[in-house]
């Protein structure tokens, strides 16, 4: 088993970026309405783009030229109308695309959370709590802005480089083919880049990953660190991190910066061209004003959606690492899963077999190999061995923690695997670090258990057994005392009586 630090980074399994894009736009699928209202007001938005050279031609070449001025103010008064109505679609547009990007990053964010607590110790031993932490918080707050420009740039920008293309053709092949003979170079470099920038923003994620992973390792063990007089040592390694964090940044965003250098060289460099070829070899009698103007624009219209294209494709690229961080996660396969159409345990007696049960923790070395024995109901055992025998493998195997490689292991000869959900509500557990929330002692006790079915009188029996009701009692808020992060505004034995009041309960 590969173990991770914070002072490692992530070996990430190559993937596709193709699938991986289909995957994460695949989420788009659930807000089809949605989205079809926005590409219509994104199309509504396309067309008046192109329209308005049109009408700017039109007015210089027609009544302008003409003296006019009642066609002219007639005409401008009804670009003015559908510009107006432009920007309310564009407000709401951006409305209903973040209400949707928010929706899916919250879906996401709960499918992940919900499949990480399926996978057993193996995969939470190999890493630190705070890369996870960074795949469920920081690589998916990156997706946001890529899902929304999916929609709002991508695919409005798209439709109006083809149709600038063609609308510039068609009015003038010549001075269009002269504005955009700069486009296959730029196009090389844009890919050329990508191929070199992606590799550095996955190393950013990672650097970011082991940053998260010692400030949590760190604020966790702060009572260690201050005893020990470790502030100073803490300080350097955290500074050593922030460096290799801040320089991958550079190296990355200087290689994505190069995108819009080269789309404004490409961009001077086409204007030029058609304005050279416009004046120099048509000639100025071949090309009226308006035709100039219309052009000009038509110019600003390709480059632009390619400058917001490039700039799309930049942040594909960037976050498209974090992604791949999210659904390597969600492609982990949970080590233990229930048997289909598996029936629930029934009431136990107790008799607990182990047969024929081999683990390893690293698929070399066994730890436990080819263990039986059985339990019998109302039986106490103790497990006795030199430290590394075993001991608590044998329970946190009984608590589905790992997954024994071969063997079986029932109680009542029904299998603890059918139904596993049933078959941890038949069991109490008491760890030697007592796990505690930052809620009240009610809360801690019941944990597991939903609000409504809790049972303040079952409670205070418990606390009895365990020994703790007087020190409850005594409490100005009683059940409703909070214990802070950890328990750590009770001691260490009242923890543990709690622990043990929490398995009797």
């Amino acid at each position: 088993m590969a173990v991770n630090s914070y002072k490692e980074d992530e070996q990430l399994q190559e993937r596709s970026k193709i699938e991986t894009m289909k995957r994460l736009f695949g989420y788009l699928l659930g807000y089809k309405w949605q989205v079809l209202v926005v590409l219509l007001m994104v199309g509504y938005g396309v067309v008046i783009s192109l329209v308005n050279p049109i009408i700017m031609q039109k007015a210089i070449d027609e009544y302008v030229a003409n003296k006019d001025f009642k066609g002219l103010y007639t005409v401008l008064g009804i670009a003015l109308a559908l510009n107006l109505l432009l920007v309310v679609f564009v407000k709401t547009r951006m409305y209903i695309m973040a209400k949707v990007c928010n929706d899916i990053l919250l879906k996401i964010r709960q499918q992940l959370y919900t499949h990480i607590q399926t996978l057993d110790f193996k995969f939470f031993d190999s890493r630190p709590t705070g890369k996870i932490l960074s795949r469920i918080i920081g690589d998916i707050n990156s997706l946001k802005d890529v899902l929304s420009n999916c929609v709002t740039t991508f695919i409005p920008d798209a439709i109006t480089l083809i149709a600038v293309i063609v609308i510039m053709f068609l009015k003038n092949p010549i001075l269009a083919a002269a504005a955009l003979i700069s486009t296959p170079a730029m196009a090389y470099l844009l890919c050329l880049l990508e191929v070199k920038a992606h590799p550095r923003w996955q190393v950013f994620r990672k650097k970011s990953a082991n940053v998260n992973a010692f400030v949590h390792e760190d604020l966790a063990g702060i009572r260690v660190i201050q005893s020990f007089g470790a502030e100073k040592e803490s300080e350097e390694t955290f500074a050593g991190l922030l460096k290799e964090h801040r320089d991958s940044f550079i190296r990355a965003v200087r290689l994505s910066d190069g995108f819009s250098a080269i789309i404004d060289l490409s961009w001077g460099i086409g204007a030029i061209c058609m304005y050279f070829v416009g004046i120099v070899i048509l000639g100025p009698d071949k090309v009226s004003v308006g035709t100039y103007v219309a052009f000009g624009v038509y110019i600003g219209m390709f480059w632009s959606p390619i400058f917001n294209l490039s700039n799309f494709y930049n942040q594909l690229v960037t976050n498209i690492a974090g992604a791949e961080r999210i659904f390597e996660i969600l492609d982990t396969p949970s080590a233990i899963t229930d048997v289909e159409d598996a029936e629930p345990m029934p009431t136990i007696e107790g008799a607990v077999s182990f047969e024929h049960v081999t683990f390893s923790y690293d698929d070399e070395t066994k730890v436990l190999d080819d263990v039986s024995f059985t339990v019998k109901p109302g039986e106490t055992i103790a497990l006795v061995g030199a430290t590394g025998a075993g001991k608590s493998t044998i329970v946190d195997i009984l608590l589905g923690l790992w997954h024994a490689q071969e063997g079986t292991i029932t109680c009542d000869g029904v299998s603890i695997f059918d139904d596993y959900a049933s078959w941890l509500g038949k069991i109490g557990y008491i760890p030697q670090a007592i796990y505690m929330i930052d809620e009240s002692i009610r809360d801690n006790i019941a944990f597991g258990i939903d609000a409504d079915k809790i049972d303040d009188k079952r409670i205070w029996e418990v606390l009895e057994e365990a020994q703790l009701k007087e020190f409850v009692e005594e409490l100005p808020d009683g059940l409703d005392t909070t214990i802070g992060d950890r328990g750590v505004r009770i001691s260490g034995g009242q923890r543990q009586r709690l622990g043990i009041a929490r398995a009797l309960y």
